[in-house]
């Protein structure tokens, strides 16, 4: 893909830089929420499911220095975007991207990753309108949703730690996938300001925990009102690689889990 046809662009105020195409999908707020959900302490093996261009790859990669990341992905154009973005980031020694199609994960890839996480496609197809060129792969179900987590729980170790962003409206087809083979589930919904709706929810879990009771947080909201400014947080997140709060201590002893 020759360099004319796409942008570098600046994530996290510039700590990285993402190729992507000038026309046809770009990511942007949801694949930054997706990386500033993982947690920084976290080592081992990382895999993200449908990387892109790197958009949120590479913001993960940056913020958990500690662990080593491989982005699976199908489209060619995408790869290539990405390989030059390892190669402009200097992240060669802990980040690579495969050529690899979810539906087809290979069998010796069980319990390989300590930390699988994704912005899958949102939408099924045929139940909105077609979308541009250069952006069905990225808002279409080539899988359907329930076979998409299903890949990446297979390829996840026990105790592993599994991270997704998705439409709020899905938050019932995920769960209805997870809860019976994760614990320590957590939702935070995400609200474009104080008083919408959630339009988004960042779903994570820990792979074959005893369920327990589901924790729903309180959520974020990405703008202070509408048509305002942009929240501290999420001013945060998006100029200087700042991370969510889930609540939570980190507990020293699981760290590489």
């Amino acid at each position: 893909m020759p360099e004319t046809e796409a942008t570098a662009d600046a994530f996290l105020g510039g700590l990285v830089t993402v190729f992507q195409p000038k026309t046809g999908f770009r990511a942007g707020t949801d694949s930054v929420l997706l990386a500033a959900a993982l947690n920084d302490a976290q080592t081992g093996e990382a895999c993200e499911f449908g990387c892109g261009a790197g958009g949120a790859l590479f913001p993960a990669a940056w913020r958990l220095k500690n662990a080593n990341f491989t982005g699976l992905e199908r489209d060619p154009v995408m790869l290539d975007l990405a390989r030059r973005g390892i190669a402009e980031n200097g992240f060669g020694d802990r980040v690579q991207v495969a050529d690899q199609d979810v539906a087809t994960i290979p069998a010796g890839w069980e319990n390989r990753f300590d930390l699988v996480f994704s912005n899958p496609p949102f939408f099924e197809a045929g139940k909105i309108k077609p979308p541009g060129e250069g952006r069905q792969g990225a808002y279409l179900e080539s899988l359907p949703l329930k076979d998409w987590i299903g890949a990446m729980l297979y390829t996840l170790k026990p105790k592993g730690r599994f991270v997704m962003i998705h439409r709020a409206s899905e938050l019932a087809r995920i769960l209805s996938v997870i809860e019976r083979r994760t614990g320590e589930i957590t939702v935070m919904p995400v609200r474009s300001w104080p008083g919408a709706d959630a339009k988004r929810v960042i779903v994570k879990a820990r792979k074959g925990l005893r369920s327990g009771p589901m924790r729903l947080l309180s959520g974020l909201d990405i703008y202070q009102s509408r048509g305002g400014p942009r929240t501290a947080l999420i001013d945060s997140i998006a100029r200087s690689g700042g991370a969510l709060d889930w609540g939570e201590k980190t507990n020293t002893s699981e760290r590489s889990s």
